[in-house]
């Protein structure tokens, strides 16, 4: 099943770069591990993957230390305390939001001697319930992070509300994209546009996705959450 799911969602990628005129550009597949064990993530191994997502460290921790050879991103919301774990075992952070992460990811880099590569995430929706940057803090944070040598931007990541229909959340990709070419400069590439997951996939590399974050669409749909007993 996984390796069907994996060539239908390579097909469809590719059937979406073809129609934005993308054709001969990479999308990176990163598939989403929240919830999936080892045996799972082995076979995604073995059939080609290499980026791997996981939001949530305690569940992440011993995923990494059995697949030290694979590509992990940190997808989810990231507490400051927990800045030193993250930054040694994933390779690239995708929720980079606030000032105050900045400074724990440059402390914890100079101390490990390593670089922080980071995506910022952008609240493009408003919804009060997600993370992420306003459109008008972007600029003055980007100014910011030029005191905070260790951390290297590599782009920027958002994630659409959900909705029954994937054309909905389209502007949403396409604002990315704008503000990407925007604030675009010398020594600021902002190369990646992190944005797309299984139900919207497809309209985020129509704008211009260069990652995309697919879970369910690979895994199958994950266990529903025990209820509470009243």
């Amino acid at each position: 099943m996984l390796s069907v799911n994996l060539n239908t969602v390579r097909q469809e990628i590719a059937a979406a770069l073809e129609r934005s005129g993308r054709t001969g550009e990479r999308v990176r597949l990163v598939a989403v591990t929240k919830t999936v064990g080892p045996k799972e993530i082995a076979a995604a191994a073995a059939l080609g993957l290499q980026d791997f997502g996981e939001n949530r460290l305690q569940e992440a921790v011993p995923k990494l230390r059995q697949f030290p050879d694979l590509r992990w991103h940190f997808i989810g919301h990231l507490q400051s305390n927990k800045a030193g774990e993250v930054l040694a075992g994933f390779s690239l952070i995708h929720s980079l939001d606030r000032l105050s992460l900045a400074r724990a990811l440059q402390r914890r880099a100079e101390r490990q001697d390593l670089e922080a590569h980071c995506l910022l995430q952008l609240n493009i929706s408003g919804e009060k319930s997600k993370s992420g940057l306003g459109e008008a803090e972007l600029p003055d944070f980007l100014e910011a992070l030029s005191d905070f040598p260790r951390i290297r931007v590599a782009g920027l990541m958002t994630i659409a509300p959900w909705c029954e229909d994937p054309e909905e959340v389209r502007p949403i990709f396409r604002r990315l994209r704008e503000l990407q070419q925007l604030h675009r400069r010398p020594g600021l590439a902002l190369s990646e546009l992190s944005m797309g997951m299984t139900g919207d996939y497809i309209v985020a590399v129509e704008e211009g996705a260069t990652m995309v974050r697919i879970g369910s669409a690979l895994f199958g749909a994950r266990p529903a959450a025990p209820q509470r007993k009243k």
